[in-house]
């Protein structure tokens, strides 16, 4: 049995909708919205190569009003012939809840009770797809991405969705060949790259080329991946008859330069590809941002981040190369040097912050911890001022996905900085249901405790959705 098909990662068989949950504590009045949260979801057994990166998405989602849980429901997402289902992230954008994927895909919009619409209206003007990880800038309401596709070359695109849903700016950034770009990070003056040795696997996206067609895919291919975009007649042959991909073509590169690169913000490639300052660092992975912002008492630009040692050069179904830890990247603007700073040991992923502080200073993060190769049932606090973690174990045979921050007051920043709540799905092992826990950010204790009538499994990413 795959192992992203078993245990906490096991697919759920239906769709469910329940109404006026229980609730264990109380939850806050002034908690109006949904949350919502997506993850891999296969309809039928994809078989033993399946990678947990590949199924088909659905969300699932709470909501929330006046001190109740209205409602819980779950829903694939259901994309037209072609294209690939989203399953790593949702959140809401001018008046949208939108489900998004990476690589080339893409992203999908649903309604306020998670029926699928149909695409986005933005992506046909975007050039390849869409990313996981758009960083919303909270000064402007506005989504800063950078999106990759192997079918691109050496390209990435950077793209600024407006506070009104339409795509506002675009332009190409030169990388160094064709990596993995699976987030992003933004600042008051720059977008941060993470030009990272993941790059697309050549043999292994031939598993799913018809094998008659594989010398001239393999000839094309090699010259073309990290160098120029590829042909559509190429990407058509590749993607005939062939449906859902079940191996995920990227892979640990030894050979490729790590690096973190500073791109400004509104930059323009009409002249050329976008200009970058690249600082190189130590060989590793990210998949994911805290937060970055630039320190105005060094002129340094700070970053902190999930550092995975090595990723995709052993296991091949799943991210499985040993544990992550919460790192910090200065980069030092004039010597263009960068600095690595790890802040503790814990194993952990998925951090996040009060985005309303994304680009600015932060002192707080929150992450989840893991055991081993599986969640764990810990969540994380980190004072990055006073460079402490405090750990709130939720109870044995559970295990806690992405916790998102809530602040009690969403308009003001006069408050503690950790002012508000924490909220993600927690599996319990032992009844094979899942809750909504609610925790006070200030003290990670318990708030309350929404009772779903179903399992969440493990997934990835989810926001809060405010009406």
């Amino acid at each position: 049995m795959n192992r992203y098909l078993d245990d906490d990662f096991a697919p759920v068989p239906e769709e469910l909708t329940a109404l006026d949950l229980d609730i264990t504590g109380t939850l806050p009045d002034h908690l109006d919205g949904r949350y919502l949260r997506i993850g891999p979801n296969p309809a039928i057994d994809p078989g033993e190569s399946y990678h947990w990166f590949l199924g088909e998405g659905m969300v699932h989602g709470v909501r929330l009003e006046e001190g109740r849980a209205r409602w819980y429901r779950n829903r694939w997402v259901r994309p037209r012939s072609g294209d690939f289902a989203p399953n790593t992230n949702v959140l809401s954008h001018a008046g949208r809840t939108m489900a998004l994927v990476e690589a080339g895909s893409p992203p999908y919009e649903l309604d306020e009770e998670l029926d699928t619409l149909g695409r986005c209206g933005f992506a046909g003007d975007l050039r390849a797809g869409y990313t996981a990880h758009p960083h919303e800038d909270p000064a402007t309401g506005e989504l800063h991405a950078i999106s990759y596709s192997w079918t691109r070359g050496n390209r990435v695109d950077y793209s600024v969705l407006g506070a009104d849903g339409r795509l506002r700016h675009q332009a190409e950034v030169e990388v160094h060949g064709s990596p993995m770009m699976h987030d992003c990070a933004l600042t008051e003056h720059y977008v941060v790259l993470y030009d990272l040795p993941v790059t697309f696997d050549v043999d292994m996206a031939l598993g799913d080329v018809p094998r008659p067609a594989r010398p001239a895919v393999r000839f094309v291919l090699n010259r073309i991946i990290g160098r120029n975009p590829a042909p559509d007649r190429i990407v058509d042959l590749m993607a005939r008859g062939q449906g859902a991909p079940t191996q995920l073509p990227y892979s640990w590169n030894a050979d490729y330069p790590a690096r973190i690169g500073l791109l400004p913000r509104e930059a323009s490639s009409v002249a050329g590809p976008a200009p970058v300052r690249w600082f190189d660092i130590d060989p590793c992975f990210v998949f994911h941002t805290l937060n970055a912002f630039e320190d105005p008492d060094t002129g340094e630009v700070v970053i902190d981040v999930v550092r995975h040692d090595k990723m995709f050069a052993t296991r091949f179904d799943g991210p499985d190369e040993g544990p992550a830890s919460l790192v910090r990247f200065t980069l030092d603007l004039t010597s263009g040097k960068a600095r690595e700073h790890r802040y503790d040991e814990h194993a952990q992923e998925f951090p996040r912050c009060d985005e309303r502080r994304t680009g600015r200073r932060h002192r707080y993060g929150y992450s989840v911890g893991f055991t081993g190769e599986r969640l764990g049932d810990s969540i994380l606090k980190h004072d990055t001022v006073a460079g402490t973690t405090q750990e709130r174990r939720l109870g044995a045979g559970r295990g806690a996905g992405e916790f998102v921050f809530v602040p009690n007051s969403p308009d003001s920043l006069t408050d503690p900085e950790d002012a508000g709540v924490l909220m993600g799905y927690v599996l319990d092992r032992s009844s094979g249901l899942s809750d909504l826990v609610v925790l006070d950010a200030a003290t990670l204790e318990d708030v309350a405790t929404v009772h779903l009538p179903g399992r969440v499994p493990a997934g990835f990413h989810g926001n809060w959705a405010p009406t």
